[in-house]
């Protein structure tokens, strides 16, 4: 308890400045929200008293503490405001869109652990054989081809020319495929390194020297002893990236028209949509936070000798 107290305690004053500075950057950002909120309303020229009425609601004349005070206590209860563009409360359409954005993710993820992990361990397995030098530069390579170029190819192959897949929307698995695959690319490759490497850290161990001795086979030694033990990098990785992912989709769903939190937040931006804004930075960064937070607590699962002796940090 006293463990995921601290955690918890830990996690607030980052949640603080991440606030901070969603609504730092909205407020330095150009232009007055008054006329961008009178402009989006199809007000296309507003006159000073509309733009001065318009402030006043939104409450843009009062000092900056004051307004940053406003907003995070309705933050704070759930009230990321109202969005210019659809008249509809942010937290609301964040909600409305969360799943999309999770199937794709998810679709991803599982993308990611079934490929790169298993990979791994046959990396580690076959060291130094043609097999792991060729998915070491197959994984190099995925980590260096942006996102954007790989999703733009997959289009043109397996949409333009092959007519497999959809090249854009949302609604059946086939339009999860693509984008998914572009988003799990590089925690992949990165999966299959790590794995190969925390594996042959811990393959000269006593205890898999021990298991060797008694007559284990490799494969068995690798799935129960050594897996195990090399997990905290992977779990840290894979909870980082599941995190990371909700950020990292907004390039994927322009591209592929999907409509969750990342296309939302990009129409916000083009817009300049400062509820959208600020609501998609803290959301995420809550998401995140929430993440690392899971992520320090599977490692008691993973390994029930950090509980022992309230030495938890």
């Amino acid at each position: 308890m006293m463990y995921f107290l601290r955690r918890i305690a830990a996690a607030i004053p980052v949640m603080m400045g991440i606030s901070l500075i969603a609504f730092a950057l909205s407020a330095a950002s150009p232009g007055d929200p008054a006329v961008e909120a009178l402009t989006l309303n199809g007000v296309n020229e507003p006159t000073q008293s509309e733009i001065d009425a318009k402030r006043a609601e939104l409450g843009l004349n009062d000092p900056m503490a004051v307004q940053y005070i406003h907003w995070l206590w309705r933050a704070c209860h759930g009230d990321l405001g109202t969005s210019y563009m659809t008249k509809e409360s942010v937290s609301g359409e964040l909600l409305r869109r969360l799943p999309v954005t999770l199937s794709v993710s998810g679709m991803a993820l599982i993308i990611a652990v079934g490929t790169g992990i298993p990979l791994g361990m046959l990396m580690a397995l076959m060291k130094n054989t043609a097999v792991d030098h060729t998915a070491r530069i197959a994984a190099l390579s995925l980590v260096s081809i942006p996102g954007f170029w790989l999703a733009i190819l997959m289009i043109t192959v397996f949409s333009e020319k092959l007519h497999w897949l959809p090249t854009s929307g949302y609604g059946t698995i086939k339009h999860l495929i693509m984008p998914a695959i572009v988003l799990a690319a590089g925690t992949s490759a990165v999966l299959m390194r790590l794995t190969r490497a925390a594996l042959l850290e811990v393959w000269n161990q006593a205890y898999i020297v021990t298991a060797k001795a008694k007559g284990l086979r490799d494969i068995r030694i690798l799935l129960i002893h050594a897996l195990r033990n090399a997990m905290i990098p992977l779990i840290t990785v894979i909870g980082s990236y599941f995190g990371a992912i909700l950020g990292g989709s907004v390039i994927v769903e322009v591209i592929f028209a999907i409509p969750g939190i990342g296309r939302f937040a990009m129409d916000g931006i083009f817009r300049r949509d400062y509820p959208v804004i600020q609501g998609y930075v803290v959301f995420t960064g809550l998401v995140y936070v929430a993440f690392n937070v899971l992520v320090d607590f599977s490692y008691l699962v993973i390994h029930p000798q950090l509980r022992l002796g309230g030495k938890l940090q």
